[in-house]
């Protein structure tokens, strides 16, 4: 994932750092998907030198908690649900590109593959995005 992304970490000067990851049950390249959008979204959302930190820990019920954490813009309370939905988009296509359609594809892939996704952030102290996916046999 990371390294599909590896020209704009380049460009932008990023640090993308990660703990050990967890084997999950799932589509390889929609769970891929998932992680470059989210990462390439921390990349593209932050004014300063983009640092992304991604992280993994066990629930104990079958499930792994994940967080990509960010030093990005950030995004406002009231805003929280609707950046999810299909098309919407923050920011004018002048300042971000994109379609509008990152987020609602990881929460669709995240859906589809029984997790939940959602976003902790405040304008200005960039953003975590946590979604949980079914752990693998082999991590029960």
């Amino acid at each position: 994932t990371v390294s599909n992304l590896q020209q704009v970490i380049q460009k932008r000067g990023a640090r993308v750092t990660h703990g050990e990851l967890p084997a999950v049950t799932g589509n390889a390249p929609q769970l891929a998907q998932l992680l470059q959008n989210l990462i390439g979204n921390s990349i593209k959302y932050c004014e300063a030198q983009p640092t992304v930190e991604v992280t993994a820990s066990a629930d104990g019920e079958g499930m792994w908690r994940f967080a990509v954490k960010d030093n990005g813009i950030g995004i406002s309370q009231e805003h929280h649900r609707e950046i999810f939905e299909p098309f919407k988009r923050l920011h004018g296509r002048g300042k971000y590109e994109g379609t509008g359609l990152g987020l609602a594809t990881c929460k669709k892939i995240v859906e589809r593959h029984g997790g939940t996704i959602s976003v902790e952030s405040q304008p200005g102290r960039g953003s975590t995005f946590r979604f949980t996916l079914v752990a693998s046999e082999a991590n029960l």
